[in-house]
């Protein structure tokens, strides 16, 4: 980690050179994924990246902005396009619960229910809020390690891009809509094109570079038929292919194939809001999601498809003035999914739910939330959070929550899909997990300028379903088998000083274990960092970002840590038009993110926006 040290320390002197430029008010940042709204420094465990961050680091994906959120492993299996997984504070790459405009996006047609984060393009997000811990009492099965919900942008107007760069790169983007305050519609279109890399260019030793194509459509409504009554709703449409490497045989191990991997996948809802009934605003929304994959080609081709539907009734009372706020609600999940040889299975949940927000004082502010998850195969399952923040005064809040959540097997899991001798799961019980928090925070009371925080965490898990290999018997079964513990420290950072200058830094410490085994959990480094010094000027804006992780445990052995380089900036030709360009991975760093799979080398990237 000596690099990362000598990284962040050489940007924080260069920021500090400068002096400190004139106060200037900054907004409070509101967590809204939460279910209650609530201002960031009340919300222990909570982080927003804005619009502005996403534009001037000039992210793609999802995952190029997660990777500098503390706390978060991110592994890609290969380059663009490779399986990408998020592990938050420690638990597995399933136990994240992602949300796109509050629609659960977890795929039910993947054995473990996680979701591939390659194909979250980022062109029509506008806001990723990540809450961290389990969050089992806000948003039900899957919540264990926390929640990473995105937002959608309301165009009012158009926008578009396009990039071209190494490795065949080409990436364009379009936008338009109109937003009034009785109505609003629009559409947009993304897509992602690249040849790959080979073994000339990284480090996993297969020559063939294997390509990926992403596209995503999007369309958004809104409608005001009353001053009480208005409809809204959204659709997202996702078609990705990649080339992919395979374990052919006789050998089974990882070589270059001709396999592919194909998915498309359909996600929306639809809602109607009734305001002011019985002191409470209303919501009834319709959210779904069709997801269909494929692997094609090579020794083991599959086909995977499910649906999921979820009935959601909504309460909200939070008026500004008022010292407490509360939601109720309650929700039905239908869930059907066809399995790898032809047959359709379902599952299905019935939930209830409340949030509660009360200031006690001036200073202090207690949130709590409770639910009844009733699963139609599974015992019932209740969940509780308790999260408390006390304002010292002088821009110091002290804050600490406290969480439980659990995980209903998938489908695959209760059908023991892919299991061998084919045969039903030998009785799977829900994962549960009890995790807390405390965070104590600093923000320059008079300008925000400079804010530090420090949060030190727990998480453990029961009853973790793995698929394992029983010699006695020579099967291959889905099995309770794991508790786990994962113990962290998350230390961040950020100062806006003058010439336009701001700087930011962020480190996370896991150490994360099998508590049945006592080895080290896979892909989890026990130590990663990142800084980032931004700068903006009157027509240009500038990024470089150092990134670094220890080594860790993955399968098969130990992947070694590394430190990587990447650097953004673009220029305004007029006030419509505006050129771009980065290099990524700048000194030619070869590393791995997932052991076996290499990384691009250096590479370079420019494009024009258009707004």
């Amino acid at each position: 980690m000596s690099r990362l040290a000598v990284s962040t320390a050489v940007l924080a002197l260069a920021a500090g050179t400068a002096a400190a430029q004139p106060p200037t008010p900054v907004a409070e940042v509101v967590v809204t994924a939460g279910r209650l709204p609530q201002p960031l420094a009340a919300s222990p465990g909570a982080r927003v990246i804005g619009e502005r961050d996403i534009e001037r680091l000039q992210a793609t994906v999802a995952t190029d902005v997660l990777r500098l959120v503390p706390g978060l492993s991110v592994s890609r299996n290969g380059a663009f396009g490779g399986i990408s997984s998020v592990r938050q504070r420690g638990a597995a790459s399933d136990k994240t619960l992602v949300l796109i405009d509050g629609v659960p996006v977890n795929d039910p047609a993947s054995p473990s229910g996680g979701l591939d984060f390659s194909i979250l393009d980022l062109a029509d997000v506008s806001r990723i809020e990540v809450l961290s811990g389990p969050q089992g009492s806000l948003w039900g099965s899957d919540a264990i390690g926390g929640v990473i919900a995105f937002t959608t942008r309301e165009l009012d107007g158009w926008r578009a891009d396009a990039e071209a760069g190494s490795f065949g790169v080409f990436r364009g983007s379009a936008a338009a809509g109109l937003s009034t305050d009785d109505y609003a519609y629009g559409v947009s279109a993304s897509a992602f094109d690249a040849d790959g890399i080979s073994k000339a260019d990284a480090a996993d030793g297969n020559p063939e570079a294997d390509g990926f194509r992403n596209l995503t459509l999007g369309a958004n409504g809104r409608l005001r038929l009353s001053d009480r009554v208005a409809l809204d709703g959204r659709l997202r449409y996702n078609a990705a292919e990649t080339q992919i490497d395979g374990f052919p045989a006789p050998t089974f191990r990882l070589a270059d194939t001709d396999e592919r991997s194909e998915s498309d996948s359909l996600t929306g809802f639809v809602r109607a809001r009734v305001s002011d009934v019985a002191g409470f605003d209303h919501a009834i929304s319709l959210s779904g999601l069709r997801s269909d994959r494929a692997t094609l080609g090579g020794d083991f081709p599959s086909s995977l498809s499910a649906r999921r539907a979820v009935w959601r009734w909504q309460a909200d009372r939070a008026r500004p003035r008022d010292r407490w706020a509360l939601t109720i609600g309650a929700e039905r999940e239908d869930t059907e999914a066809d399995l790898s040889d032809g047959a359709r299975q379902d599952l299905g949940a019935t939930a209830v739910f409340a949030v509660a927000r009360v200031r006690a004082s001036g200073r202090l502010t207690l949130t709590g939330s409770v639910r009844h998850d009733d699963p139609d195969r599974y015992d019932g399952q209740a969940t509780a959070r308790l999260a408390a923040a006390y304002d010292l005064g002088s821009g110091v809040t002290v804050s600490a929550s406290f969480g439980q959540g659990f995980k209903t097997p998938t489908i695959s899991q209760t059908a023991c899909d892919f299991c061998f001798p084919a045969g039903p799961a030998t009785n799977l019980r829900p994962e549960t997990a009890e995790g807390f928090d405390a965070r104590l925070a600093w923000r320059s009371s008079a300008d925000g300028r400079f804010d530090a925080a420090a949060t030190a965490w727990r998480l453990e898990v029961e009853d973790q379903i793995d698929f394992v290999f029983d010699p006695a018997d020579f099967t291959f079964r889905y099995r309770n088998i794991d508790r786990t513990r994962a113990t962290g420290l998350e230390l961040e950072g950020s100062a806006r000083l003058a010439g336009g200058f701001e700087a930011r830094a962020a480190y996370g410490y896991t150490d994360a274990e099998d508590r049945t085994t006592g080895e080290r959990l896979l892909r989890i480094p026990e130590h990663q960092g990142s800084a980032t010094l931004f700068w903006s000027g009157d027509r240009a804006d500038a990024a470089l970002t150092v990134r670094a992780e220890s080594d860790q445990a993955d399968a098969g052995g130990e992947r070694d840590g590394f430190a990587v380089v990447d650097v953004a900036g673009s220029w305004g030709v007029t006030d419509r038009v505006r050129l771009t360009a980065r290099v990524e991975n700048l000194f030619d760093a070869r590393y791995q993110e997932a052991l076996g799979y290499g990384e691009p080398g250096l590479s370079a990237y420019v494009g024009v926006r258009l707004r």
